[in-house]
């Protein structure tokens, strides 16, 4: 497993991040402890859940599937770097969500209470909160950091004036603000590229890709389509025909390459300098092995424009869009 810092903080994590979300809607509890047992054995240390995530389990399910990993104890907890969220709405009663002072104040205690630690590594703001300021955020996240319960703040799904505004309140307290910005990109989904990413990197924030795959679109889709394997149907179905020429064009050239889609979309992001980790969320221990595989794929100059051929990304703004 190859590792690197998260951002412009000191703190080591894996080069790929194992995500939960799947654990309790999609994996049963035993067999999301197995996961998670063979990753941290294989060494991803780097683990992200949200407090929202269980599906028709109830939101906080999956925070207390990961929870009742750690008490097995063993290490579990402290070899761990772990990520959970803040934002979403927990219950239908006013404050229970969002990122005023008193949410993040008790959503964090309601966290910490499932997944039966006392500390979180990253607490990431799920969304952007137009309505409060950044001086409450930053005073409640203080004051969580200086009780010992969070060690670093991060973004998720942030424009890129959202991370430089936040950077600048950070600054005006003396604080360090945001260290990482969790982001879909893929080679379908490159629209970070314009300012999202360049707002990362002058600010010292590592980009955690979501969604590495499309969801499955870039998994060799045509491919398992056409041999019966899957069948898409809504909007999967809808974005296939749209990019199909596309899809096609790459299970073509990760053929030549001889190497599995899903493994040459995944080495693409490890390959692009502003990327920490990407998040890969497996719902099987196969879904899992394929993720870390991709680890060793190296994509040479060539291969790399080739792909952006296939998936034209995009200039940093306004280059992109003004000259």
């Amino acid at each position: 497993m190859d590792y690197t810092h998260l951002g412009r903080s000191g703190l080591t994590v894996s080069r790929l991040c194992l995500g939960t979300m799947n654990f309790g809607p999609q994996t049963p509890e035993p067999d999301s402890h197995s996961i998670m047992d063979s990753a941290l054995d294989q060494g991803i240390n780097f683990f992200d859940t949200a407090n929202v995530y269980g599906g028709e389990l109830g939101k906080g399910a999956t925070e207390t599937i990961v929870g009742n990993w750690f008490a097995q104890g063993g290490g579990r907890r402290d070899k761990v770097v772990l990520a959970t969220k803040v934002y979403g709405d927990m219950t239908d009663w006013p404050n229970d969500g969002k990122l005023s002072a008193r949410n993040i104040r008790l959503a964090l205690d309601a966290s910490l209470q499932r997944l039966q630690t006392d500390y979180v590594d990253l607490y990431q703001f799920h969304h952007v909160d137009r309505e409060t300021l950044w001086d409450e955020i930053w005073q409640a996240m203080e004051t969580a950091v200086g009780q010992g319960k969070v060690l670093y703040a991060g973004s998720s799904n942030f424009a890129g004036w959202h991370i430089a505004t936040a950077q600048e309140a950070a600054r005006k307290r003396n604080y360090s603000g945001l260290v990482s910005e969790q982001s879909i990109y893929n080679l379908l989904t490159r629209d970070i590229e314009l300012e999202v990413i360049p707002a990362a990197q002058a600010n010292g924030l590592g980009i955690i890709p979501w969604s590495p795959l499309q969801g499955g679109l870039l998994g060799g889709v045509v491919r398992k389509e056409r041999d019966g394997k899957r069948r898409l149907e809504g909007r999967a179905k809808e974005a296939l025909e749209t990019h199909r020429e596309a899809i096609e064009a790459y299970e073509d050239f990760a053929e030549e390459l001889g190497r599995e889609p899903g493994d040459v979309g995944l080495a693409w992001l490890l390959h692009q300098p502003a990327v920490t980790a990407p998040i890969i969320g497996p719902r099987t221990q196969e879904q899992l092995d394929a993720g870390i595989r991709a680890l060793g794929v190296t994509l040479d100059a060539a291969a790399l424009a080739r792909l952006d051929e296939i998936f034209p990304g995009h200039k940093t703004a306004p280059e992109h869009y003004a000259w």
